[in-house]
């Protein structure tokens, strides 16, 4: 067991913590949570034996390993893919150097009955029972395996490290990190480079791993599925619960009521006090009880109301000029480098005023590049048209490190507010978390949290109908990703966000195009709705691929040919059931959406609400939202009954 005693660090005359202490338990999923700044990845840094604190001590048991994944590292392999992979597997390659260096000697040796001899066999015996342990027997598989869950693909197993980008290369360091199975895995934003299906695979192997986990994400999905402790580091205090991340915040949240509100009793009965106090202490009669009452109130233990961290990025975009119906359309849309590999082929795609896009898929099959490509940056072959008056913005994902870094961040604000916006930079930065005398700080100086925020308050200052965001949530704490959310909510211009965050995604978007094989697949659904109709796909592959297989004969180890297939039908129930209640509910909503028209139809009729110019105009676009609202979810209700009727087949 990991134990933290009292490790205290202050960074600018500040403590991010202080006699901060805690054990860690083969059991526990821990995740650090808390706004940029707050000292997660610090506290990481100190148990990873890379950075010392100034007091305290970290202690664990002899032979204890720890695997540590950094928010950015630098490597200069000249290995392979799997080359690399496999050099984390340092104890079984020791083990059969070991292995085969006794076999040579046994059979060389005829002092059979000696004692070094049997020593040597015992030896033997020991490194076998601990090579199968370790799963020596199956460890090119187990990378094989690794490396696909982590986005790569066979072909590129023995590519060389360095051809690979940054965010691939830290896929190669998570995959060593697993593979060497330490007895604590420290990660550090590890979803930050990960695609869904990627981060989908990896909660599943952390789920199920045997030793202890400390995470710093600000993915919730993420650290709910996998977390059963949070530990929170809030304006230099520490809260540590025994919950997962969404029930750890309910907690909080009761906890400061009931704290509040012991607060407020207790601040009730101090004013009564004080007033008897004052209203009596000058009376003869009274003037002893107003002492013994003086002397009580000075010996109250007062309650101190927790100071929430409540300061959060607050901000509405612009509103978008106005623009043609059609946005951009593209036909026949193609894209390749250096004339050979072909990133996106054949693409046919539009997006109208007012629609909101996200783009998913695995790393590498074209989001960035399509993104671009509407963002007038990339060239393509086929065809592009923009309608009349389209506006964009755009946010890079690697834009944060455009900005010059020799500038303040007033300079970069100010040099680029134009207009009515310039009386307003200093409260635009304040929205932003710079204020004070943090405004003059040099862009070189900021942390990737710090350069992605000036960057969106950059994105700011131009009204556009058309906000283009690549991956903008890389670097943004869970409270500003909300504030983010929700303007863009509100935003009625036209939408397109490259992103795998599931939790930010759901319910931004009307629309989620899959890439994958240089084509596109359209799910007129948000990234939900898109999870569940992969997750049906895959299920009926499944069952179909079940099918098409010839009978075997089974073996002693493996599952009978009936029991899989009542196995089977069981997982076919349980989704018919899901399903099925899905179908429902969308029967309810689009009932409900009936009746709302069938109410406004009815004041369409009466001349008196119609003589009402301007109410009449704002019921009919509400009737025209209800009316397209109502096409969607007939739309989902056809496609879960296809769903339903596959499975009953």
């Amino acid at each position: 067991m990991l134990t933290v005693s009292d490790l205290s660090v202050q960074f600018g005359g500040n403590y991010l913590f202080d006699s901060l202490s805690f054990a860690l338990k083969p059991t526990d999923r821990i995740g650090l949570i808390g706004r940029n700044g707050s000292g997660k990845s610090t506290l990481l840094k100190i148990i990873a034996g890379e950075m010392s604190p100034e007091t305290g001590n970290v202690h664990s048991p002899n032979g204890y390993k720890i695997g540590y994944l950094p928010q950015d590292l630098k490597t200069q392999s000249e290995r392979t893919v799997f080359e690399e992979t496999a050099s984390a597997l340092t104890e079984i390659r020791e083990l059969e150097h070991r292995r085969e260096a006794i076999t040579l000697e046994i059979t060389e040796r005829t002092d059979y009955e000696s004692d070094a001899y049997m020593q040597l066999l015992h030896e033997l015996s020991d490194i076998d029972e601990r090579f199968v342990l370790l799963g020596g027997h199956s460890s090119d598989a187990d990378i094989e395996q690794v490396l696909l869950g982590l986005g790569f693909i066979r072909t590129e197993f023995d590519k060389l490290v360095s051809e690979f980008s940054g965010g691939w290369q830290m896929r190669i360091e998570l995959a060593k990190i697993l593979l060497a199975h330490p007895d604590c895995i420290l990660l550090d934003e590890p979803t930050n480079h990960l695609d869904i299906e990627s981060i989908r695979w990896l909660e599943v192997f952390l789920k199920n791993y045997s030793g202890s986990i400390l995470i710093v994400s600000h993915d919730r999905r993420f650290l709910d599925y996998i977390t059963n402790r949070t530990i929170e580091f809030s304006l230099g205090s520490v809260y540590d619960m025994p919950y997962s991340y969404s029930n750890f915040m309910q907690a909080r949240k009761e906890q400061r009521e009931q704290q509040f509100n012991a607060y407020k009793n207790q601040q009730r009965q101090i004013a009564q006090t004080e007033r008897f106090i004052e209203r009596f202490k000058a009376k003869a009669t009274f003037a002893s009880r107003a002492q013994s009452k003086q002397k009580l109130l000075d010996k109250v233990e007062r309650i101190e109301v927790e100071d929430e961290d409540v300061s959060k990025i607050r901000f509405k975009f612009p509103e978008p000029p106005r623009s043609s119906r059609l946005i951009v359309e593209a036909k026949h849309l193609s894209k390749s480098y250096d004339g050979k590999k072909v990133v996106l082929d054949g693409i046919d795609f539009a997006i109208e005023r007012g629609e909101k896009v996200a783009f998913v898929g695995k790393n590498g099959e074209g989001k960035t590049t399509l993104a671009k490509i509407f963002a007038k940056i990339e060239d393509y072959d086929g065809e592009l048209n923009y309608g009349g008056s389209v506006e964009i913005a755009y946010f890079a994902q690697h834009q944060a490190d455009m900005l010059s870094g020799d500038m303040t961040v007033l300079d970069i604000i100010d040099n680029a507010a134009v207009g009515e916006m310039r009386p307003k930079v200093r409260s635009l930065l304040g929205a932003f978390l710079f204020s004070g005398d943090s405004v003059y700080k040099k862009v070189k100086v900021l942390s990737g949290g710090e350069k992605a925020r000036l960057a969106l308050c950059k994105l700011l200052l131009t009204p556009s109908n058309l906000i283009i965001l690549d991956e903008p949530t890389n670097h943004l704490d869970m409270i500003s990703k909300d504030v983010l959310k929700n303007a863009l909510i509100d935003f009625s211009g036209a939408l397109v966000i490259v992103s795998h965050d599931r939790d930010f995604l759901s319910e931004l978007t009307g629309k989620t195009i899959e890439f994958k094989d240089r084509r596109i697949k359209e799910f007129l659904g948000d990234i939900n709705y898109y999870l569940d109709k992969n997750q049906m796909e895959q299920l009926v592959e499944l069952e179909q691929s079940l099918r098409s297989q010839t009978p075997y004969k089974t073996t002693e180890k493996q599952v009978s040919t009936s029991q899989q297939e009542r196995l089977d039908k069981k997982n076919l129930q349980k989704e018919a059931s899901k399903i099925s209640k899905r179908i429902a509910k969308v029967e309810s909503e689009i009932e409900q959406i009936e009746k709302d028209m069938e109410e406004m139809a009815k004041l369409f009729q009466d001349s008196n609400f119609m003589s009402h110019t301007a109410l009449a105009a704002d019921k009919q676009k509400e009737y025209e939202l209800l009316n397209l609202q109502l096409k969607a979810k007939m739309a989902d209700w056809e496609e879960l009954s296809e769903q339903l009727e596959k499975i009953n087949v």
